[in-house]
């Protein structure tokens, strides 16, 4: 690296982890009252993984970043970044905990908290870290227990969460290499902080203040109103990272969004005009896991080779807040390890 050229961060490793237990939609069936057919016609999504009783974030975050740590070469990283809406407790955070069962104690370790934008806010803080000079190698995973938080008499919030983890090792790098987090657009609305929530639990609805049995301990979500949200806040900042990074539409090789339902999914790519088979999907064996999305989705598609390296990548993500992101990278060349 020349002098006077800015450090990057690099993405050199990549990892995934899932719950064992796997929920059909059928299985949701006899309890919610609806159909298989209606599940998959309205997300797209046929199973998904759910913790089992007892096991939480922190155990899937670690297996993720132990894969993305072993796909990176191994060695150590100076911060570890854990972006996720399920903490195993409210204090204190998850991160360090993680950390330590990786064999990390001592480094820098925290929560970020984003919801579902968590992974691409998450990568803001990584690379933010490198450019500072404060680590030369950053582990960033994005790990979700969502079905935890959920109604199990909600049909309209139950069938479309999974559970799952996701993570990257990012190293101080050049701007110019594969692998490169390129500009990185990101934005937020807390005037409509109540599209996507969960009341109960915080300073502002302590668990046992006195309150309406309403189920505000559970996820809440409008989803007409998300819907329009989602796909009009990632088609903006996606057209603006592709703008900042220099790129067209017609450069873009592989589309990686957030996994919120399928018909975002092929609203974005109609909105943003791209090509369908550009978009990666797993959330019909997945479903939405949130901030961990993307980057289980990355790893699966590099490892069954639907990523390659030198293709041009565009990631976006939409989540509570609001908040939504979208940054580019080229594919590096990197060995990804199956679950």
């Amino acid at each position: 690296m020349t002098a006077g050229t800015p450090a990057s961060a690099v993405l050199c490793g990549a990892g995934y982890w899932l719950p064992d237990r796997v929920v059909t939609n059928a299985q949701l069936c006899e309890r919610l009252d609806v159909s298989e057919d209606w599940i998959e016609s309205r997300t797209g999504i046929s199973r998904r993984r759910w913790v089992e009783p007892g096991e939480s974030t922190s155990d899937l975050a670690v297996e993720a970043g132990r894969a993305a740590l072993k796909s990176a070469g191994g060695g150590l990283v100076e911060a570890v970044v854990l972006a996720t809406t399920t903490p195993d407790h409210r204090c204190p955070a998850t991160a360090p905990d993680v950390a330590a069962r990786l064999g990390l104690s001592g480094v820098a370790a925290f929560d970020v908290s984003a919801v579902c934008t968590g992974f691409v806010y998450g990568l803001a803080t990584a690379a933010g870290f490198i450019a500072a000079g404060l680590a030369e190698r950053v582990l960033l995973i994005a790990a979700e227990a969502f079905s935890t938080l959920l109604d199990p008499d909600d049909r309209t919030t139950q069938p479309i969460f999974g559970d799952g983890a996701g993570a990257v090792v990012l190293r101080r790098g050049r701007p110019d290499e594969p692998g490169a987090i390129g500009p990185l657009v990101l934005g937020s609305d807390g005037d409509r902080s109540e599209l996507i929530t969960v009341r109960a639990g915080g300073a502002r609805l302590p668990f046992g203040a006195p309150a309406a049995e309403d189920g505000s301990q559970y996820f809440r979500m409008r989803g007409r109103e998300v819907f329009r949200q989602s796909v009009d806040r990632m088609s903006a900042a996606a057209t603006d990272a592709l703008k900042a990074a220099g790129w067209q539409l017609s450069d873009v090789d592989r589309v990686v969004t957030h996994q919120a339902n399928a018909r975002v999914s092929a609203a974005l790519a109609t909105q943003l005009g791209l090509r369908r088979d550009s978009v990666v999907q797993n959330i019909a064996e997945v479903g939405n896991t949130a901030a961990a999305s993307i980057p289980v989705l990355l790893a699966q598609a590099a490892l069954d080779g639907t990523l390659q390296p030198g293709h041009r990548v565009l990631l976006a993500a939409f989540g509570g807040g609001l908040t939504w992101g979208a940054t580019t990278l080229t594919w590096p060349e990197l060995e990804v390890h199956d679950t």
